[in-house]
């Protein structure tokens, strides 16, 4: 296949699903799909609208803006105080809930919060602003880790002075590793990411088969990549012969993208790190190394550990339950009511790849 409407082909969509049905087994079949684009194609297409209702596919914690947690956006907006500096961020980072506030709503108070489109914009505003300190906020899973990287060697090599790094870089397999022993989620299968599968290749998942007797499919976006990746994982649980199938063979390779892997272990060293709903996995994060640590953000400015009251709604929020998989978002109180897209509670709903934003978009 070489077009994208092959991808959306209803008779080829139909058949996949028709062959689902006939060999799935009659019980309950639980399936994470590890990344937010998954779920939004998922419910975008109507995918879950033809699949037997025996099969569940569950919404994991695959979304980096609806991971990152309440203190790392309280330092975000700490960082904004100081009118010498600009921060930066992607778009979908603006509207994600702090303990007390969002950059959105702190953005009019010093005009100093700016959307950036790539971690290469740093470069540029650092240039054009020598004045100014520039603090990016490196927010992302392995997809987005090596263009940061490459920032960062960049601006070791031009010797720029005034650009910073607050990193909350997350890495995708322990997460899968510490779900997968969660007992609540009853895992049969996961469907693997295919942006960060891209980087890090299929042998990166390989543990979660030999270790838990899980199978994993790596999947592409289109309704007929994430149909053909459940009928693989059905097959590993028919055959009891859990491995780790590559569906999406046109992007994803054995070892992945071997240049931009040595460009992450250039500069980042593997960290614990705080996952929002889930708490701290260890070996999970990314934090920069002490060669490149006049970037460091966290080292350079002196953040303190100052914390605010959570209110009343945010206790409410169970957008920690969904990242987890234990409940599906309708089951929040207050989702479709209080918090709506316009006015989100938790980042599930704040960005398109989180499962409360999906759900309420498509459904």
């Amino acid at each position: 296949m070489k077009y994208i409407d092959e991808f959306r082909n209803k008779n080829l969509i139909k058949e996949v699903a028709d062959r689902i049905k006939r060999i799935i087994p009659s019980q309950k079949i639980n399936i994470m799909e590890v990344c937010g684009t998954h779920t939004q194609s998922f419910y975008r297409f109507g995918l879950d609208k033809i699949l037997p209702n025996n099969l569940k596919l569950i919404s994991g914690p695959g979304c980096p803006v609806c991971v990152s947690t309440q203190d790392y956006i309280d330092t975000a907006i700490k960082l904004t105080e100081n009118k010498n500096t600009i921060v930066l961020t992607f778009g979908d980072m603006l509207g994600v809930p702090g303990t007390h506030s969002t950059l959105e709503k702190e953005r009019p108070k010093f005009g100093n919060v700016r959307v950036a489109y790539s971690a290469l914009d740093s470069l540029k505003v650092a240039r054009a602003n020598p004045s100014q300190k520039i603090i990016f906020l490196a927010v992302g899973f392995e997809t987005t880790a090596p263009t940061i990287a490459l920032s960062i060697m960049a601006a070791k090599k031009e010797k720029l002075k005034n650009l910073f790094f607050l990193s909350s870089l997350k890495l995708i397999p322990p997460a899968m590793d510490f779900l997968v022993r969660d007992k609540k989620l009853n895992l049969n299968g996961f469907l693997c990411p295919g942006h960060v599968s891209a980087i890090i290749g299929t042998e990166s998942y390989k543990f979660i088969a030999k270790k838990y007797k899980i199978g994993c499919c790596i999947a592409g976006f289109e309704p007929l990549d994430i149909l053909e990746g459940i009928y693989l994982l059905l097959q590993q649980i028919i055959e009891k012969k859990p491995s780790v199938a590559n569906q999406y063979v046109r992007v994803v390779t054995k070892n992945g993208n071997s240049k931009a892997k040595n460009i992450m272990q250039r500069v980042f060293a593997v960290s614990d790190a705080s996952w929002r709903g889930l708490g701290e996995i260890p070996k999970s994060g990314l934090k920069i190394k002490k060669e490149f640590s006049q970037f460091d953000a966290e080292k350079m400015f002196s953040i303190g550990d100052k914390r605010y009251a959570i209110s009343d709604r945010q206790k409410r929020c169970r957008c920690g339950d969904v990242l987890k998989g234990l409940i599906s978002p309708p089951e929040c109180q207050l989702f479709a009511k209080a918090c709506i897209p316009d006015n989100p509670i938790g980042p599930c709903m704040v960005s398109s790849e989180g499962a409360c934003n999906a759900l309420y978009k498509y459904r």
